[in-house]
Formats: C-alpha cells, structure tokens, sequence
C-alpha cells in the first residue's frame, strides 16, 4: 500500500504501543485521526506530530468501551479528515488475578475495552469503508490470545474474543477488498505492562513500542492482494 496521504484512526493513541504506532505511520506521510481517553496525551502528541511532520492530525478524547463515545469520536474524524483508509484497534487494558479474586465489574471491564471497544470502533468505520471499496483494518491482539494462563482470564478471553472477531470479519469484507489482521505480540515494555506486574528482568530485553509500530507498518506495506489472519512478534526473555 502506498501509505502517503492516506488516514488512519488508532486508538488508545496517547501513549505506549498507541503512540508508537503514530509517530511511524506520521513519518510516512499517513494523516492520523487518534482516539485516547486523556485529553492531554492527544493535544501533545498531536502538536507534535502535525509541527514534525508536516501531516494532518485530528483527536477526539473517548472511551471506546461505550458505544456512544466511540461512534461519535469516528464521526468527528471523518468530518475533520475524510474517509478514513486505515484502523489500528490498539485501545486496550489488563488486570490480572485468579477467576474467584477478581471483581466481577473489574472482570466486564477488561472485555468492554478489549472486545467491544474493537467492535464498536470497527462497526462506525466500516461504511466508509465500504463505500470505498477499500482499507485496512489491524486489531492489536496478544498472545494472549492463542493460549491462556492462570490469572489471565479476563485478558484471555478478550483477547480470544478479538482474534475470533477478526477472522469472522476478514471473511466478511473481503469482498469490499478490505483487508482485517490480528497482531499477536507477547509482553510489550509500556505502563500498562508495568502497572500489571510484567515487567521482571532487563527491561531493555523486552519488546518495546516501536517494535509493535514496526509490525504494523510492515503488514501495512503488504500488497493489498494479500491477506493474513494474523501475524506475531516474542520477545527476548528478560530474565
């Protein structure tokens, strides 16, 4: 795909893996929508990669767990930006206790964001889509998502649900040449890795942001002819 001037929308851009991704799709030219829950985060990085690069940069502050929210911030965008040719769910939480200690709300929480955040966002920018007849849909998934583990599983079956939704969705839109892939990264080095307790050992060692974004611009530049269900990056074991 030629990326220069197209529009791309991420979510949770204001920071970690969210920003990352930004800062490499800016460079390329990509006009940037970016959806992020804190409002300072996007005014920053959007003076930022505007004054850098030279690309258009729109933000719309929202939780993209609440339907409303995540609709209205879509359509904010595409008024700001036009039709929008790229989606980067990213948007995303963790918590990580065994089933009987985790709070139920905690638990609903984390498959909100994770789950219906992805499916929102993607259900508001399909028509345009659509219309077009083509685009890019990338959900950033885990592997977490291919196997479980103990504590995991909140995170687990959110993540499952995202990869399930994704190859439901590839088959759906294919036809509209809309191309719908899953990353499946293992433990990146961001603040939400932190505050859940998985950064252990040489945090230099781990995956960092930037390889994520690298992932993404790589499947990005892939021939629109050519589809994959999902693609993962491990990292280096820290310890």
């Amino acid at each position: 795909m030629e990326l220069k001037n197209k529009t791309a929308v991420i979510t949770g851009a204001g920071k970690g893996i969210g920003r990352a991704i930004a800062e490499v799709l800016a460079k390329e030219g990509v006009n940037l929508g970016l959806i992020a829950r804190t409002a300072a985060d996007l005014e920053q990085l959007q003076a930022s990669l505007g004054n850098t690069y030279g690309v258009k940069v729109a933000s719309a502050v929202a939780d993209v767990s609440d339907r409303t929210q995540a609709e209205a911030a879509v359509a904010s965008l595409e008024m700001e930006l036009g039709a929008i040719d790229i989606l980067i769910n990213n948007a995303g939480t963790a918590t990580f206790s065994s089933v009987l200690d985790m709070d139920p709300e905690e638990w609903e929480r984390i498959v909100r964001v994770n789950l219906m955040g992805t499916y929102y966002v993607t259900r508001a920018v399909l028509p345009s889509m659509v219309a077009q007849s083509s685009g890019t849909i990338i959900n950033i998934s885990s592997s977490a998502g291919e196997r479980g583990f103990a504590t995991g599983s909140a995170y687990n079956a959110s993540k499952f649900a995202v990869m399930g939704f994704t190859e439901a969705l590839m088959q759906e839109v294919r036809k509209s040449n809309i191309r719908v892939t899953a990353l499946t990264p293992s433990t990146v080095n961001t603040e939400l890795a932190s505050s859940a307790g998985l950064k252990i050992g040489d945090e230099d060692r781990m995956m960092q942001p930037e390889d994520v974004a690298e992932l993404v611009l790589a499947t990005l530049k892939l021939p629109q002819r050519v589809f994959i269900k999902t693609a993962g990056i491990w990292t280096t074991n820290p310890q």
